[in-house]
């Protein structure tokens, strides 16, 4: 279990800062698998899943959406047969917060 992954997300407002890109930098370190992509002038971090066929790959949909409700802080999921994508960033703020980072290790955990 990362260490990331353990650390607790705060309440995300309008307003809030984006991440650095020192700590783009740190915090990416720390979820190796992911890419910072950028999308209609939005930073987000987005990985993709794969897997046997569409009935693991909508399990994961599945857990990966208990854990962004959990967190109240929800994804974009794309869930295909065989593979997933998803991509966190903060709707709030139009970009990248630790919120970001911290959900992207967990949803690493949901995949193992």
């Amino acid at each position: 279990m990362s260490q990331l992954s353990q650390q607790a997300c705060e309440a995300c407002r309008v307003g809030a800062p984006t991440v650095t890109e020192e700590e783009k930098q740190s915090l990416g370190a720390e979820v190796p698998e992911w890419q910072i992509v950028e999308r209609d002038g939005i930073m987000k971090l987005e990985r993709t899943f794969t897997f046997k066929d569409f009935v693991q790959a909508l399990d994961f949909t599945h857990r990966v959406g208990e854990l962004a409700e959990e967190a109240d802080h929800h994804p974009a999921i794309l869930t295909e047969y065989g593979k997933v994508t998803v991509t966190w960033w903060s709707h709030k703020i139009k970009g990248l917060h630790r919120n970001d980072f911290i959900l992207a290790a967990r949803t690493d955990e949901v995949a193992k």
